[in-house]
């Protein structure tokens, strides 16, 4: 006689136990790690104990991860689809501009839907979903900052917690040591509110990304800005030298300066370990996102 066995990993349950649920709009009914076990008996069947041990147990645990990436198309979403895939991640994309002219072979492999994430059909997008990942960002109008920086991000987020997705990563900006009167912009503003947000619905698993000048080969146009050139240098200048002009963060706004740039693929790096790691939440600095992309790397 065979039976067949299925609970959450993390259950201590017994098998005959019966589980009890809370009822929640935002519950989340596909869990991410599994266990699946097989038991036969061969004693029970009428077999010889010489031909067959009596029983055999067949346990494997199974981990699967898709994420979905808003804005996925731009600098740094491309960076993070292109890190996704290379990790064995599923990855489905969401932009206004759908699937970017990139030729590479891992775009090919990303589902990319176009689409504005303030009319979205969030439930087609979601299912199966482990994580959401938010590139959404620009310059503007004090409106549309406080609509693209903020209004936008709030949305996604909302719509992750009520389908019952375990984690969100937004990408934002570093704490600069500006002027009042320039931190009240929208962009500024806005992106606080949407890091409150996800870390009001995500307090155990929403994780915030504070890079500051972000460099790579940028496309724009189907131009290569090479912003590596300025980024690079500057990174390596202030590894160097930091200690020696650290004094001068005082000054107020000399974070501009200061501040060491993020290499793109770092920043991708960090978000992957974001992704994959249960254990990390909360906001990330500069220095703690590159400490997470050295993770991912080794």
């Amino acid at each position: 006689m065979a039976s067949i066995f299925f609970s959450p990993s993390l259950s201590s349950a017994s098998p005959l136990s019966t589980p009890s649920f809370q009822p929640r709009s935002h519950l989340h009914l596909q869990p991410r790690s599994c266990r699946f076990g097989v038991r036969c008996s061969y004693v029970d069947a009428g077999v010889r104990d010489d031909y067959a041990p009596n029983t055999i147990d067949v346990v494997a645990d199974v981990k699967s991860e898709k994420v979905v990436v808003l804005g996925g198309s731009g600098f740094v979403g491309s960076a993070i689809c292109k890190a996704a895939i290379s990790k064995g991640i599923e990855v489905v994309s969401v932009s206004r501009s759908g699937r970017p002219s990139n030729t590479s072979s891992w775009v090919d492999q990303v589902t990319w839907v176009p689409g504005d994430v303030f009319y979205l059909n969030w439930d087609d997008v979601l299912v199966g979903a482990t994580a959401v990942v938010s590139t959404i960002g620009g310059f503007g109008s004090e409106e549309q900052m406080k609509r693209i920086n903020g209004d936008a991000n709030i949305a996604a987020v909302n719509a992750a917690y009520d389908f019952g997705i375990p984690k969100f990563v937004l990408i934002s900006v570093h704490d600069y040591n500006l002027p009042s009167f320039l931190l009240s912009s929208s962009y500024f503003t806005g992106k606080r509110q949407a890091e409150s947000e996800v870390l009001s619905k995500f307090p155990r698993s929403g994780v915030v990304l504070r890079p500051a000048f972000i460099y790579g080969k940028r496309r724009v146009d189907g131009f290569e800005i090479p912003l590596d050139l300025v980024g690079e240098p500057v990174e390596k200048f202030l590894s160097v030298f930091g200690n020696f002009i650290k004094p001068l963060s005082s000054v107020p706004a000399s974070d501009i300066f200061l501040a060491p740039p993020v290499s793109v693929d770092d920043l991708a790096l960090a978000t992957i370990n974001a992704i994959t790691d249960d254990d990390v939440f909360g906001v990330f600095t500069i220095e703690q996102i590159k400490e997470a992309a050295a993770k991912v790397r080794a």
